[in-house]
């Protein structure tokens, strides 16, 4: 017997021949007052969304299951799908059913994906929404774009830094070439939502084509990108997914901005994770951001993000954000009054994207006006004021007069959301409509005057008038006065107790009175198209206002951050010292108990006497806490803020490089000592003379004696490198206090604590001297370690430290070198022989420092076996 052939649907027919065009998107088919799923599309929608999954013709051969929503709860549903990491596409009815006997055409308006999206309950207002690309050629090329902001930017360089770059700005969705997917997730990890493109679409020809046929111009040198080769590709990528997307109203998008990599400090990925800036790996943690942000408005919020993430090696540009900072402390009203006029002044930059991508609704028109109608005081404030970056903002921010007043004209101050709720357009803004607005809302007076009249020549005195949906306007009669009823009156409705008539002068006020409805509707929506189209020429305006209203929030934030914390203003010049005084750490000191204050603490470091600190002490005690408040210190400093001390003075920072904390990637097959290899390998490999390297607890992944080699052989380069690199080195390894005799540039440090009877109190102080205890047993016992444990460590130490002094680790050192040294000059051991060719054969040009390391050690292996035999 032959299969019977499955029977499909004209709608459903329609519905399959737009899926197979959209296979990786869920499909949203508006299908009457109803946005519908079908099949797998269903039962996925129906988990996301918490919908009721239903089965379309059950039981028979065209069986399907079905999902859906009510079509205008489309901005309740649709932000679920996105956030879930889905890609929507949105079919709508292309024309009115009314006018066709056929099936309606259907077809996709929009495809919404999680880096491209418009709707405020998918975006984050403090939060930029990037999509990205990354084109793997000669070098690394990215681009970046909030298609929410407009705002575009492009670079391209190792993959060391583009990963930096993809950690900072941490794009929503991340745009791919098909082939290099394996390549993608080797070089930057699987953590990001990524979407595959055809190669061809990563072609140089297509990216310039592209790009220039968006910004209207025939080459892109006014960019100042053509040198980046594969950021321009990059970024045509974008440009040409938006269209993929039905993104084709992109007017906001105006320029594309180069990250240049020598204008910031360099932090790689691996720092940017350590210092907790934006996020940490504890959910509940508080983070740098979470602190230091008091921005008002969402595009000074988004834009101190973007501070954090590029911290300035400008020495001048460093100084003017502080100048800034310290004229608003030093005036403290005209910081209130900025700040309160900023509050007034709404999100600028996603209110004018909406207006260029004709997704803007009327009400938020009139914010829009409301908004530039609050930055007129902020101009007069900063322009007549005696800091010049402050004047030279004033005199920037533009007006906007004619916008305003044109907004003004043409909206009602209370105009709806809606459109087609109608009273949006002021009714003088058009004479046709005040004149249909009159005749629709003054038929109170006409009706009145009507009844009174039919009254007076029927003898009625209960006449009444009045309409509904399904027989429109009617006049009812008691059935006690049926008799009196002129004969030119039609019977409409017959009720219990009384009769509804029509009358033909009833007929032509009410259809006089319906198409007065229709035509202002068109009018209201045809006026309303033509303001949104008229304003996109004020979009670089509105644009230009919103960065520089964005720039005095920050730096109001950072003036009121100083203001409640007690932040000072850091002296940046351009020697090599480091000089805290009284350091404190930002995040720790805002979660400390009411009424305990932090122990704040010196650091000085320079490339001269003092370059190295190896700071001792126990655990618990705040050896990191005094490394990452120095990173953080530094990195506020050099993004424009004011700094947690009695006093800093810092040599312009280039580099900053962390290792703190244990962070396994056992995930990704690596254990924790490889992790803390690959980031400190990072570092060696990166350091320079402006550097500040950050090191804590070095080679505690491995065995006790290979960690301490490790520590000592790093602690060693850094001190011999070109560089004199600054650096603070905090380490459990009691041993490495004895480096200070060999290297004059090491200093030994300590967290002091007070040691009781039975207990250890920590005093959190840094004081100059090497620690000889860890103290590791009394932190043992403060956890509750069974008593019988904690007797049976202290008998083990004691042995332990019987027979393992650090002068025996000094010494092995140096017999090391002796031996070394002297061995070559007797070779007729074989093994030293072969040892002797090892080492020639080594080119040190390429060696990394990791690899050194472990040379080094396979050789002390060589020569201790040697030893033992």
């Amino acid at each position: 017997m032959a299969n019977k052939t499955k029977k499909v649907t004209p709608l459903m027919k329609q519905y399959n021949a737009i899926k197979v065009k959209y296979p990786d998107a869920l499909l949203l088919f508006r299908v009457g007052d109803f946005y519908e799923t079908f099949g797998s599309d269903a039962v996925k929608a129906s988990k996301i969304l918490d919908i009721i999954l239903t089965k379309r013709g059950a039981g028979s051969e065209s069986e399907t299951e079905l999902a859906g929503f009510p079509h205008h709860s489309l901005n309740t549903y649709l932000p679920k799908l996105v956030k879930a990491g889905e890609r929507v596409a949105i079919c709508d009815q292309l024309e009115d059913p009314k006018l066709t006997k056929s099936i309606v055409k259907r077809g996709v308006t929009e495809l919404v994906t999680p880096g491209v999206a418009l709707n405020d309950e998918v975006l984050s207002s403090k939060t930029n929404n990037f999509l990205a690309a990354v084109y793997f050629g000669k070098t690394i090329g990215v681009a970046f774009l909030d298609v929410s902001t407009g705002e575009f930017l492009t670079a391209q360089g190792s993959a060391e830094y583009i990963g930096k770059l993809l950690q900072n700005f941490n794009p929503s969705e991340v745009l791919i070439e098909k082939q290099k997917r394996s390549i993608f997730n080797d070089t930057f990890g699987a953590n990001f939502h990524t979407f595959y493109l055809e190669d061809w679409v990563f072609q140089d020809d297509y990216a310039n084509e592209t790009l220039c046929k968006h910004f209207q111009t025939k080459t892109l040198k006014g960019f100042g990108i053509e040198a980046l080769a594969q950021g321009v590709v990059a970024s045509g990528a974008i440009m040409h997914y938006l269209g993929e997307t039905q993104h084709h109203k992109l007017q906001h998008i105006t320029a594309i901005e180069r990250i240049l990599e020598g204008d910031y400090v360099w932090m790689d990925k691996f720092t940017i994770r350590n210092l907790e800036l934006y996020h940490s790996t504890n959910a509940n943690a508080v983070t740098l951001i979470d602190v230091i942000d008091h921005t008002i408005s969402p595009m000074g919020g988004r834009l101190l993000k973007r501070w954090l993430a590029l911290p300035l090696k400008s020495q001048e540009k460093i100084k003017a954000r502080h100048e800034v900072v310290q004229y608003f402390l030093d005036n403290e009203v005209a910081l209130q009054k900025t700040q309160n006029y900023i509050k007034q002044v709404g999100d600028l930059e996603r209110l004018i994207s909406k207006v260029a991508t004709a997704k803007v609704n009327p009400r938020e028109v009139v914010h829009l006006k409301n908004s530039l109608e609050a930055i007129v005081p902020i101009k007069a404030l900063a322009s007549n004021c005696e800091n010049e970056d402050l004047k030279r903002i004033g005199e920037q921010i533009q007006s906007c007069e004619l916008l305003r007043e044109k907004i003004k004209e043409t909206l009602n101050e209370d105009a709806p959301v809606n459109i087609l709720k109608g009273n949006s357009i002021a009714s003088s803004a058009s004479e046709e409509l005040e004149s249909l607005r009159a005749i629709a809302f003054s038929g109170k007076d006409y009706l009145n005057k009507m009844l009174e009249r039919e009254s007076a020549s029927t003898g009625i005195t209960s006449l009444k008038i009045a309409s509904n949906n399904v027989f429109g306007y009617y006049i009812e009669v008691r059935n006690s006065h049926k008799d009196k009823v002129p004969e030119t009156w039609i019977r409409k409705q017959t009720l219990v107790n009384a009769e509804r008539y029509i009358t033909e002068e009833l007929k032509e006020y009410e259809s006089k009175i319906l198409g007065a409805e229709d035509r202002i509707l068109v009018i209201e929506q045809t006026l309303f198209s033509e303001l949104v189209l008229w304003m996109h020429s004020y979009i670089l305006q509105v644009q230009q206002n919103a960065q520089l209203i964005a720039q005095l929030d920050c730096l109001g934030s950072f003036a009121h951050l100083a203001q409640q914390n007690n932040y000072v203003y850091p002296e940046i010049d351009a020697s090599f010292d480091l000089d805290i005084k009284q350091g404190r750490h930002p995040v720790i000191e805002k979660q400390l108990p009411l009424g305990e204050s932090y122990v704040a603490n010196d650091v000085f470091l320079d490339r001269d006497t003092q370059q190295i600190i190896m700071i001792t002490g126990p655990n618990m005690s705040g050896k990191s806490a005094i490394l990452r408040q120095t990173a953080l210190i530094v990195l506020l400093a050099q993004i424009g803020s004011f700094v947690p001390a009695k006093s800093a003075r810092i040599g312009l920072i280039d580099k900053l490089f962390t290792r703190v904390g244990a962070s396994d990637n056992i995930s990704m097959g690596e254990s924790t000592f490889m992790v803390e290899m690959n980031e400190t390998a990072s570092i060696l490999n990166n350091v320079s003379e402006r550097s500040l390297v950050l090191l804590d607890e070095i080679g505690r992944g491995t065995s006790t004696y290979d960690g301490i080699s490790i520590a000592w052989a790093i602690s060693e380069y850094l001190h011999e490198h070109p560089s004199h690199a600054k650096t603070l080195f905090a380490t459990h390894y009691h041993e490495l206090n004895e480096m200070t005799e060999t290297f004059d540039r090491i200093k030994n440090y300590n967290v002091s604590v007070k040691e009781l009877k039975d207990n250890v109190l920590f005093l959190r102080t840094l004081v100059k001297g090497g620690s000889h205890h860890s103290f590791g047993i009394h932190v043992a016992k403060m956890a509750g370690m069974p008593p019988q444990v904690l007797h049976r460590a202290q008998q083990i130490l004691k042995q332990l430290e019987k027979s393992h002094s650090s002068d025996e680790l000094t010494a092995k050192v140096k017999d090391l070198d002796s031996e070394m040294q002297l061995s070559f000059f007797n070779l007729d051991d074989p093994m030293l022989e072969a040892l002797k060719s090892d080492i020639e054969a080594i080119d040190i040009d390429t060696l990394t420092p990791v690899e050194a390391l472990m040379k080094l050690n396979e050789i002390k292996r060589m020569l201790t076996k040697k030893k033992r035999a």
